[in-house]
């Protein structure tokens, strides 16, 4: 007899479609639950730029530009106004010192010069004259001295046998009486002389003093007048190149007015022009290098000018140790002035991140999902290729270091 089989409701194949049916569930809950209010964007990975960190050595520096200058240049004036008669040299020519370069003439200035030279010298004669007379005129008060005292030897001689003989009644007392009152004349006409040579003395002395000054000051106006015509000779003060002679021969050259210039090409400094933002940050002696021809060439901060123009202030660098060969005026030069000295760090390449963020967080690959997902960081100083970190990073992890204007505020992008 036949015996009726009851279909089976669980069998394993139902039991196992069972299982991936619920573990499925559970993994789609999950994942539901796990990015419950995080926002993501689909970004294509080729317009990506990305940075590995990595610990190198940091110095923070600015690129500035600078000029080549001559370290000593000396601009030539006109001292004294006329015509060019002759031009010895032409501009762009290298001159010794003293070496004449223009010649000058000015008629006026020339008879003025004679006149006063004229003036001066008739002056300058009339004080020696005067000197003289007072020397003769001293020397004969000291003759009239020298008479004196001969005639009160000879006349206290004989007033003595007077003496004498007037006690033995031999000549009249009224003759000896006279010849006492010529001693007594002769004596204070003596006092009166010394008393006249003495002053004299004295005032000869203070016009000797006066003389000497009058004629010191003679002679350097005398000097003066003949430097005025020699100014007009124009020579080169210093060894070097001439630049700027524009001037032909029949020309006028007003005075004061400048002629050229001369460039000392034995030595040059580089003037750089700087971001007034620096401006609390640069000093005497800051250092900094540009490469030229394949060397790299080290300079100092030697002159720091006050004077702000269009948001920038220039300063001098000089060369520390050798100039660069080849180096011409007027050359332009890239040169990184340093602002902080060297030190190991974490480096991230600077990027348009930074406008979006402010250097507070980037998006860090994550290695595990590919994504890149927010992470917030700490950035300090920075120079024209790296920022350095000081929170948030490790070696070997990758930034997006490209600009994040299009992802928005996204947590997560979902890189393809």
């Amino acid at each position: 007899m036949d015996r009726k089989i009851k279909k089976k409701k669980f069998t394993w194949q139902r039991i196992t479609l069972l299982l991936i049916i619920g573990a499925a569930a559970v993994f789609l809950v999950g994942n539901m639950y796990k990015n419950a209010g995080v926002s993501k964007l689909n970004v294509m990975t080729d317009r990506l730029l990305l940075d590995t960190i990595h610990t190198g050595v940091f110095q923070e520096y600015i690129p500035v530009t600078g000029v080549v200058m001559p370290i000593k240049t000396v601009f030539l004036d006109a001292i004294e106004g006329g015509r060019v008669e002759e031009k010895l040299v032409e501009d762009g020519a290298m001159v010794k010192k003293g070496q004449t370069i223009l010649k000058l003439s000015n008629p006026d200035l020339l008879l003025s010069s004679l006149n006063q030279e004229a003036n001066v010298i008739s002056q300058i004669n009339q004080i020696r004259t005067t000197s003289v007379m007072m020397e003769q005129q001293s020397l004969n008060l000291k003759e009239q001295a020298l008479n004196v005292e001969y005639q009160i030897d000879l006349t206290e001689n004989r007033l003595e046998r007077n003496r004498e003989l007037a006690k033995d009644q031999i000549i009249a007392r009224v003759e000896l009486e006279e010849m006492e009152d010529e001693y007594e004349n002769l004596l204070r006409r003596r006092k009166l002389l010394n008393a006249t040579i003495k002053k004299d003395s004295a005032y000869q002395e203070l016009q000797k003093t006066q003389m000497a000054s009058s004629l010191d000051l003679m002679e350097r106006n005398l000097d003066i007048t003949r430097q005025s015509l020699e100014n007009l000779v124009v020579k080169a003060p210093i060894d070097g190149q001439l630049s700027g002679l524009n001037l032909e021969i029949g020309e006028l050259v007003a005075t004061g007015e400048n002629i050229a210039t001369l460039d000392n090409l034995n030595n040059f400094k580089i003037q750089v022009r700087v971001d007034e933002f620096y401006i609390s940050r640069v000093f005497l002696n800051q250092e900094g290098s540009f490469e030229f021809a394949g060397n790299r060439y080290f300079m100092k901060i030697k002159k720091i000018y006050p004077q702000v123009t269009n948001g920038a202030f220039l300063v001098d660098m000089i060369f520390t140790d050798k100039v660069p060969e080849g180096i011409k005026r007027g050359q332009s030069v890239s040169v990184k002035l340093q602002l902080s000295a060297e030190k190991r760090s974490r480096l991230l390449a600077r990027g348009g991140f930074y406008q979006t963020t402010g250097g507070n967080w980037v998006y860090l690959i994550d290695p595990q999902s590919g994504n890149a997902v927010k992470r917030n960081i700490r950035l300090g100083n920075l120079n024209p290729n790296f920022y350095e970190v000081l929170d948030g990073l490790n070696d070997g992890e990758v930034v997006i270091v490209s600009g994040y204007d299009n992802f928005g505020d996204k947590d997560v992008l979902v890189l393809q």
